[in-house]
């Protein structure tokens, strides 16, 4: 009888535990999971008498994956400028001298319906005393070349549904995933997306800086994310659960799966990336016991998510 009442008051520990932690997460949802869909002017430039308007969700850059539209405009009509060869490069200066960039869309395409360049940028850093970022945009119209650059500051991504992870894989090659949605899951399947890229690297020493050569990246083409979801807390005991659906890439570039979340909190996800022969480039497979009260193990290759 004894042990009995122990058992029930075991299991209610870690039931209440589970209650507590969950009730934590769901009262913190409100104030740390933003959602912006409303695109907006995050820096513009000027060059004679163009401007030149790159606008990102809420108006900021931040960490992570950022959906760009660029747009420019003839200062003295007013109109849109029927622009061609336009490029984007961001740029991260570190106070050593040494200098770097982020997965981007070089050669923004035009958008016809939606009249604005279309472009991403997947910042690695915020901006800090240690570093700082500046764009380098160029462009012809009326048959003459301007190029034009501009300081920015690149923010900290407060929705860590939207984080992102870089790293070397096996192969040597330095690789970033980002998660681009959904900014705010449901206890539910969600639609996961997520851009992979990789550095390229370059062949020799290159020309004028800003040589695009010596800081292209480009998408991963072909490969696998294999998705295994995790709540890692103690009080959770590592659960995972059923229906995901591992990332593969689609029409768009980006790679789609599903990641099925059962209740709010912290959750994991655990990743394995293979290339296209099916070779593993990154990331380990974690244990399946249920662990009450000890943390998750997580694979070598992760990214955290909260909602």
């Amino acid at each position: 009888m004894k042990s009995f009442k122990f058992l029930v008051i075991a299991l209610l520990c870690v039931i209440t535990s589970c209650t507590i932690d969950k009730t934590d997460y769901e009262a913190e949802i409100g104030s740390q999971v933003p959602e912006y869909y409303e695109f907006k002017e995050a820096v513009s430039l000027t060059s004679g008498l163009y401007k030149i308007s790159i606008e990102a969700l809420n108006g900021t850059f931040y960490k992570g994956y950022n959906e760009l539209h660029l747009k420019i405009t003839n200062t003295q009509t007013n109109q849109n400028v029927s622009a061609s060869e336009v490029t984007f490069l961001p740029i991260m200066s570190n106070t050593d001298g040494s200098k770097m960039s982020c997965p981007h869309e070089y050669n923004l395409q035009y958008d016809m319906a939606n009249k604005y360049f279309a472009g991403y940028s997947v910042f690695t850093n915020e901006s800090a005393a240690a570093n700082s970022w500046k764009l380098y945009v160029s462009f012809i119209a009326d048959n003459q070349k301007y190029e034009v650059t501009k300081d920015i500051s690149v923010e900290k991504q407060s929705n860590k549904n939207l984080n992102m992870t870089s790293f070397t894989g096996k192969d040597d090659e330095q690789y970033v995933i980002a998660l681009v949605s959904p900014q705010k899951p449901t206890v539910s399947e969600n639609k996961l997306v997520a851009g992979i890229y990789k550095y390229n690297k370059p062949a020799d020493a290159g020309g004028t800086f800003p040589d695009p050569s010596q800081f292209s990246y480009s998408e991963v083409i072909g490969y696998t994310l294999k998705l295994d979801p995790r709540m890692p807390e103690p009080s959770m005991g590592n659960h995972s659960s059923p229906n995901n659906q591992d990332l593969t890439q689609q029409n768009d570039g980006l790679y789609h799966g599903v990641v099925n979340y059962t209740m709010t909190g912290n959750w994991t996800l655990n990743l394995i990336m293979m290339n296209q022969n099916g070779l593993i480039i990154k990331g380990t497979v974690v244990p399946t016991d249920f662990t009450p009260g000890v943390e998750g193990v997580k694979s070598e290759l992760y990214i955290d998510t909260l909602f």
